[in-house]
């Protein structure tokens, strides 16, 4: 039994002659402990599949499973980690870890919760800045914050629905070391949705395209045969990261021209251009 299953998943949005569908026919299968990327188009539907997945909306048709049980609702077992950090800008970095954390372990003594929150500030390196509000905070600050509120609650899978797409190159890469170490500790299965090839290539098992929408779909898995823990100075000179990365890249400029044959909708293609895999 996989980990996390969507079988023919379908979401359209609206009714009647009104109704769009997004996505059509999704099938995905994440065994325990695998790291998967799916790397898509700006618009094709990423998001809203990764709100399927956390029970944020229902499919219109088709199921997803966790665990061999029907995804309903959220779940803390599902840690999110967003693009938009989603902080509380009135409380400050060691109290919006707390919030999470409280609503984790509702029976847990407070002693108890106050040393989860420190151990999860000091794993992201932001111990300095416990007492500090949002608006004090740079753009990679707040979103190491997210990364500790989603791990204090110790899911059981965590979900990244392009977390690193607003940083600057290094703050970016940075951040995917952190999450990776975090990660290979006790291998959580995890999800990662991103727009950056690389970005999928160098922390990932497999990636899986997005073709993008309407009627979205997956389309074939790509498996990355590159032993970890992976050196990114390294990677330009290994063949199996160049293969990998030009046969993504073909396919995704494949299904790009594929899709403005048929379609006035101008798509904007996941980061492929060529460039040296330093962050």
């Amino acid at each position: 039994m996989a980990y996390l299953e969507l079988n023919n998943v379908y979401k359209t949005y609206g009714e009647g002659t009104d109704s769009t569908e997004v996505l059509s026919n999704i099938n995905l299968t994440i065994e325990e402990g695998e790291f998967v990327a799916i790397v898509g188009f700006t618009g094709s539907g990423k998001t809203t599949l990764v709100n399927l997945i956390n029970g944020l909306l229902k499919p219109t048709s088709g199921e997803v499973l966790f665990k061999g049980k029907p995804v309903i609702d959220t779940s803390h077992e599902r840690g999110v980690i967003f693009q938009n950090y989603s902080l509380l800008p009135w409380l400050t970095v060691g109290q919006n870890v707390y919030m999470a954390v409280k609503e984790a372990f509702p029976k847990e003594k407070k002693s108890v919760l106050n040393q989860r929150v420190r151990d999860y500030v000091d794993m992201v390196n932001l111990t300095p800045a416990f007492n500090k509000r949002p608006k004090e905070l740079s753009g990679g600050m707040r979103q190491r914050v997210a990364v500790a509120r989603a791990l204090a609650m110790d899911p059981e899978m965590i979900i990244m629905d392009e977390p690193l797409g607003a940083l600057d190159a290094l703050t970016r890469g940075n951040l995917q070391d952190e999450i990776l170490h975090i990660w290979s500790k006790d291998k959580r299965t995890a999800l990662l949705i991103t727009n950056d090839v690389d970005e999928g290539i160098y922390m990932a098992d497999r990636i899986i395209p997005l073709k993008p929408g309407p009627n979205a779909t997956l389309g074939p898995e790509f498996k990355i045969a590159i032993d970890r823990p992976r050196d990114k100075t390294a990677l330009n000179d290994n063949p199996n990261y160049k293969k990998t990365r030009n046969a993504i890249i073909a396919y995704l400029m494949d299904i790009g021209e594929e899709r403005k044959s048929v379609s006035a909708t101008e798509y904007v293609l996941p980061e492929i251009a060529p460039k040296s895999f330093v962050a």
